[in-house]
Formats: C-alpha cells, sequence, structure tokens
C-alpha cells in the first residue's frame, strides 16, 4: 500500500472504528443510584394505599418522571369494589417504541400501592417502591436502547389486599393487573402482550430471587440464564409458589414470569420495611439481569 493510499484508509478507518466504539461505550446501562432515589423519594410520601392521598401524589411523581424520560403516560382509571367499599384506583404505563411492528410488545411492570396497616406505619420501600423505582428507572434506559419489540412500563394499583392478610380463594387483591388484563382480554388486545415481567419487593439489601413456581419455563430460564452469565448468585434454582400479578396475565395465557424476593425478607409487611433494609445494589442486580435478558427473550418472541 502506498504512503497516499494508506491515508486515504487512515482517514476513513478510523472514524468508522470510533463510531463503533462510542456505540459500545453508549450501550444504555441501568443505573442504579437513579433507581433508588426514586425508591426514597416514594418512601418520603409516606404509607401509599390504594385510594389515599399520598398515592395521587405518588402517581404524580410517575407522571412526572416518565414524562421528563421523554415518554407519553397513559391512565386506566378505575372503581375497584373491596371489603372497604368502593376503591378509585389508576393504573399508569407509557409504551417504549420497538423496531418492529404489529408483532405485539412485551410488558415489564410492577405494583407502586403499599398495604394498608392501621397498627403502624408501614412506608413499603421493597413493597412496592423498590418495584416502582425499578420500572422508572428501566423507562429511562429503554429508551436509549434499540428495542426489537415495543416494550409497556406498567404501574399496577391495587396489589395490596384491603383486608388485613391476603386470602388465597378471595379477589381481595390484585385489582390493577386483574382489570388490566380484563379489559386487553375484551378488548381482543391480551394476544399484542407477548410476554409480561412482574417485579415485586426487589430492594433487600441482601436480596435472594427463587424461580417462581407457576411463572412460564421459558421466560424464567431466559432471565435465570443471564443472572448465571453475570454470576449473579441473587438468583437460585430452587422453586418457590408466590401468587401476585403474574398470575392475572397468565390466567389470560400470557406468558408470564414473576421476579421477587419474598421468602428471604423478613421485613415484609413490618414497619421495618424502610430504607435501612433496601439498597441500590440489589436494583442494579435485577437491572443488569434483564437487560442482559432481553435480547433473548426478544429474539425467543420473533423467531418464528
Amino acid at each position: 500500500m502506498t504512503r497516499a493510499a494508506f491515508a486515504i484508509f487512515v482517514a476513513f478507518a478510523l472514524p468508522a472504528v470510533a463510531r463503533v466504539s462510542t456505540a459500545r461505550q453508549s450501550a444504555p446501562k441501568f443505573d442504579s443510584n437513579r433507581a433508588y432515589e426514586d425508591l426514597r423519594q416514594m418512601v418520603a410520601i409516606g404509607p401509599r394505599p390504594a385510594g389515599s392521598a399520598a398515592i395521587e401524589k405518588t402517581r404524580d411523581y410517575i407522571r412526572k418522571e416518565l414524562k421528563a424520560a421523554g415518554l407519553t403516560v397513559h391512565e386506566q382509571p378505575f372503581d375497584a369494589q373491596t371489603p372497604a367499599g368502593t376503591v378509585h384506583m389508576v393504573n399508569l404505563w407509557a409504551i417504549v417504541p420497538g423496531q418492529s411492528h404489529g408483532k405485539g410488545r412485551i410488558v415489564i411492570g410492577g405494583h407502586y400501592d403499599t398495604k394498608l396497616f392501621h397498627e403502624f406505619r408501614f412506608v413499603g420501600a421493597s413493597d412496592a417502591a423498590s418495584s416502582a423505582a425499578f420500572v422508572l428507572e428501566l423507562a429511562r434506559t429503554l429508551k436509549a436502547r434499540q428495542n426489537a419489540l415495543p416494550i409497556e412500563l406498567l404501574f399496577l394499583d391495587g396489589e395490596e389486599a384491603v383486608r388485613k392478610e391476603w386470602v388465597d380463594a378471595s379477589t381481595d387483591h390484585t385489582y390493577g393487573s386483574r382489570y388490566y388484563v380484563q379489559q386487553a382480554v375484551k378488548a381482543g388486545t391480551a394476544k399484542d402482550i407477548r410476554a409480561f415481567i412482574l417485579v415485586d419487593m426487589i430492594g433487600a439489601k441482601n436480596i435472594v430471587v427463587h424461580r417462581e413456581q407457576y411463572s412460564t419455563g421459558w421466560l424464567t430460564d431466559a432471565i435465570w440464564s443471564a443472572a448465571r452469565k453475570l454470576g449473579h448468585t441473587e438468583f437460585k434454582d430452587d422453586v418457590f409458589p408466590v401468587e401476585d400479578d403474574h398470575l392475572e396475565f397468565l390466567d389470560a395465557k400470557i406468558p408470564s414470569v414473576d421476579i421477587i424476593d419474598l421468602q428471604d425478607y423478613p421485613q415484609w409487611h413490618t414497619a421495618d420495611d424502610d430504607l435501612a433494609h433496601v439498597g441500590a445494589g440489589s436494583l442494579q442486580a435485577v437491572g443488569d439481569v434483564l437487560m442482559a435478558a432481553l435480547p433473548v427473550i426478544e429474539r425467543h418472541l420473533l423467531t418464528p
């Protein structure tokens, strides 16, 4: 190669290499510090049971942050019939665009209400500020990603039972997810939800996530495989059954998975579910794993 030809090669090749390097460096990464700040802001609001003034403040915060991320906020208000009477609830969501059209979407969500307790002040740092904060940061992260399918970020109201305890045979729980799925089935659009990924109680400092018994196998495998590759031993292979918002989606034949730390969080539904018992590291672990699993999930859904 002549000196002049080499100079031309360098002139064209180096910018290309720089572009590739920059693209790699700018790959979107989940930021647990921002997520933890969202969590802290929600905990500062105080107890946030469905139908309260505090949960409306939480909705305002979620709306503001989604709009700041450049996303359009959609609302689904409804009146739930509960053992305590009619309670007004609101599901919120925003959709991050994808490259494929007409092939449905992935929904990633969690609830943002807290359990109502009269005996003590329950601020729900892990249950459920962690899930709402996680989904908020995921919205910011995915906005900067080239998503193969559109991804909906869903904030569910009314997951908690109005009664003191969750009764398995009762419908006094998962009000938001039940209404959301019922409306999708009624409208004939449930088929457009290709997969539902639920996050719940993922803020504990010493997070332990077991495979959830009712969750869809291939979806669970994709996430747990990503965890193994990243060396995240917080994701365990033993199976633990959990009744949660994902069951409403499974009943509608929508592949679903629940990422939850319930069995190993002794602060669940106690006054100690506070900032002292949650940490950004756990949010980061789940964020890294889910971001790593998404390409596998997308390929599975787009493979004929």
